[in-house]
């Protein structure tokens, strides 16, 4: 058994992880699989910033656990995830750290995914509800609090 050399964030290897000031969507071959207002950005060193969506605004329904075990000194082990969805798979494009090391313990279970593998795009403000949550929250359901834009301009067809 090997022991995992453990390293520290700082000015030779800075690690910084924030939250992102904007809700952010994750599309897999046209579907939305993610859609979050609470996903850290971690930027390493010189590598291009990632985001990390906490596990239940993600849909698990499409992803298959893989073998595929990877190590960074900085964070710890992460398993990785298939995509499946229409006969279209994206292998080990999902990515998580379940046990990070301590320095790095804001990820823990969050995923990431492979920006090569899925269309991501923010918008709005994190704060602010999505489009999508204000017009469900607009209408009871029996159509009362919605009027129709304008009257119809015809009239009922006449008896043949």
């Amino acid at each position: 058994m090997t022991i995992d050399t453990i390293k520290i964030p700082g000015p030779d290897h800075p690690i910084t992880v924030v939250a992102n000031p904007r809700r952010v969507r994750v599309r897999f071959n046209g579907h939305v699989i993610a859609d979050s207002a609470d996903v850290l950005t971690l930027t390493e060193a010189g590598y291009r910033p990632v985001g990390y969506f906490p596990r239940q605004d993600v849909t698990m329904d499409y992803m298959a656990r893989t073998d595929r075990v990877s190590h960074c000194p900085y964070k710890g082990h992460a398993s990785y995830f298939t995509l499946m969805m229409d006969g279209h798979i994206a292998e080990n494009a999902v990515w998580t750290y379940e046990a990070p090391y301590p320095a790095m313990a804001a990820i823990r279970d969050r995923l990431a995914f492979f920006p090569n593998e899925v269309e991501t795009e923010e918008y709005g403000d994190a704060g602010a509800a999505s489009v999508d949550a204000a017009v469900l929250h607009t209408d009871e359901g029996d159509g009362a609090t919605q009027r129709p834009p304008w009257p119809a301009s015809v009239g009922e067809p006449k008896a043949g």
